[in-house]
Formats: structure tokens, C-alpha cells, sequence
């Protein structure tokens, strides 16, 4: 791994981006049980879309993944500043406006785009975050992403334990970052409508919203021509009332919402192979299938 981060330090980010591509598509070629995957929560996510296209954004998607990994090395070698230059920023007085409330800030985002690298340059324009995380299965890959995550000022929040550091962080008037696009198997998960299908969804963020009174701001990082990335802030998600009795479910669905409205908007940067929808594929096996079989051809 050692070798191979050297290696990448010495490429130009051109090369650095080809080499991701082919890399998601060599594994767009091998990996059939994902590819088939991507391919049948595609065609449930966009039902008018023909099969063809659905496979071309299911490779377009392998092909993003292997950027974002090659992309994701290159920035563990660069300088503060030469990760400044590759990127921009958008709305980020959105956030200085929340941290401004003196209450915390929770940033959300779902894996889409490049969300590594904006956690990264968030702490270089802003202030360093903490990042809410599992630990990886492969002790190396862990080492190196911890390391990286934490290369400007960052820390990372493993879920033992995890409320109470939150806690003290909002309480510091900190950000803490989020995913919430995970199937959620824990009692603490909620039921929402993602591509009008119900997903199970962490609770977590919109329970500590309503608890602190923490702003919440979706955050995504999209990349644009000449190997540079945009990092988007929105506007924070409007609670709701103080006296609504599903106060958790709504805030979650009005923030998966607003992820829904940029995976439409580039589907080939979120992670379809990922077993969203669980629950649904499960109800669909026991009745024969509500969705078509993907085809196994590339």
C-alpha cells in the first residue's frame, strides 16, 4: 500500500482520474453480483429509463468509484495548499452562519460523489470536523483512511460510544459529518421514501438535531472539469414543528430528500450496489419478484 500511495504521488491528477476509471471498470467487468445489483436498484430507481441506459450509469458509477479511490490517495499526498487548488466552494456561508448560532453544526451527505475529499478541504477553508465512521474490515485500508481522514485537523467518531462524543462536540459548537444512506438493521432506524421506495434510515441525525437545536446542512462534492472538485453546502433543512409527534421520521425524510434530488441529478455518482432498499428486495424474493432480472452482460 505504501508503494502504491508513492506511486500516486508522483502522477498528475489527469492520469491519477484515468487510471480510477479504468480500475471501476476492470471491476464492472468481473464483479457480476454487484453489477447486477446496480443495474436492478437503477431500473427501480427509474423505472421510463431502458435497460441499456441503466447499465451505462451502473458503469458510470463503477467507473466514479474507481476515481474517488485513486482521487482519495492523490489528495493523502498533497500539501494543505495543493488541495486548495483543486477545489471550490459553494455556499460554504452557510455553514459559518450555523456554527454562528453557537450550537453545533451537523453536515450530511450519503456516498455520492467525493465525500471524502470534501471532509478533507472542509477543515482547510472552515474548521476541522468530526467525521461519524465505522471501522473498515481490512486493518490496512482502515490505517490509511483513518490517516487520511485526519491529514488536516479532522477526527473521527467510531459508533461505540458515539453519542456522547457528538454530544460534546456539538456542544463545543463543532461540526460532525453524517452518512445516511445506509440500510439501517438497528433499532433506531427509521422508514423513509428513497426513489419512492421505503429505506431504512439512521435516526441519528435528526434525533440530535431536534435535541441540540444543531442547524442541518447537506454538503455534497461533485467533481468538474480539469481534475477540480465543487464543494456544495445547502441551505440547512428546515425542522419541523416543535409539536409534531413523528418530528424524527420527517427531518429524515426532508434530508433524504434532498440527497434523492442530487442522485437524480448525477445517478452515476451515488452507490447503487449498496443494498438500500434490503427490507423491499427481501418482500420482493418471497413474492417472486416485483422488478425485472438484470441482464448478466456487461
Amino acid at each position: 500500500m505504501v508503494s502504491v500511495v508513492a506511486g500516486v504521488r508522483l502522477l498528475p491528477m489527469t492520469v491519477v482520474l484515468a487510471l480510477g476509471s479504468m480500475l471501476g471498470r476492470a471491476f464492472y467487468l468481473v464483479d457480476g453480483a454487484h453489477r447486477r445489483r446496480a443495474v436492478r436498484n437503477i431500473q427501480a430507481a427509474f423505472p421510463l429509463r431502458g435497460q441499456k441506459e441503466c447499465r451505462t450509469i451502473a458503469r458510470g458509477m463503477f467507473s466514479h468509484f474507481g476515481r474517488l479511490l485513486t482521487v482519495l490517495l492523490k489528495f493523502s499526498t498533497m500539501t494543505p495548499s495543493q488541495m486548495l487548488k483543486r477545489v471550490k466552494f459553494e455556499g460554504e456561508e452557510r455553514v459559518v452562519a450555523a456554527h454562528a448560532q453557537g450550537k453545533g453544526v451537523l453536515l450530511f451527505t450519503g456516498h455520492f460523489g467525493f465525500w471524502e475529499i470534501n471532509a478533507l478541504v472542509h477543515a482547510l477553508e472552515l474548521r476541522p470536523m468530526s467525521v461519524l465512521a465505522r471501522p473498515l474490515d481490512n486493518p490496512l485500508l482502515h490505517q490509511l483512511l483513518e490517516s487520511t481522514r485526519m491529514k488536516t485537523g479532522n477526527s473521527v467518531i467510531y459508533r461505540r460510544g458515539a453519542i456522547r462524543r457528538v454530544m460534546r462536540a456539538l456542544e463545543s459548537n463543532e461540526a460532525v459529518a453524517v452518512l445516511i444512506d445506509q440500510h439501517i438493521q438497528t433499532a433506531d432506524a427509521v422508514y423513509v421514501d428513497f426513489f419512492n421506495r421505503p429505506a431504512a434510515t439512521t435516526s441519528a441525525l435528526a434525533a440530535l438535531a431536534l435535541r441540540t437545536g444543531a442547524p442541518v446542512v447537506p454538503v455534497f462534492a461533485l467533481p468538474i472539469p480539469g481534475g477540480r472538485f465543487r464543494m456544495v453546502y445547502e441551505h440547512a433543512v428546515d425542522p419541523p414543528s416543535s409539536d409534531d409527534p413523528d418530528a424524527v421520521r420527517e427531518l429524515t425524510q426532508r434530508c433524504t430528500d434532498v440527497l434523492e434530488m442530487y442522485v437524480r441529478r448525477y445517478p452515476e455518482l451515488w452507490l447503487w450496489m449498496h443494498r438500500r432498499w434490503r427490507d423491499a428486495e427481501q418482500k420482493d424474493d418471497r413474492v417472486g419478484g416485483m422488478f425485472p432480472a438484470a441482464s448478466s452482460e456487461p
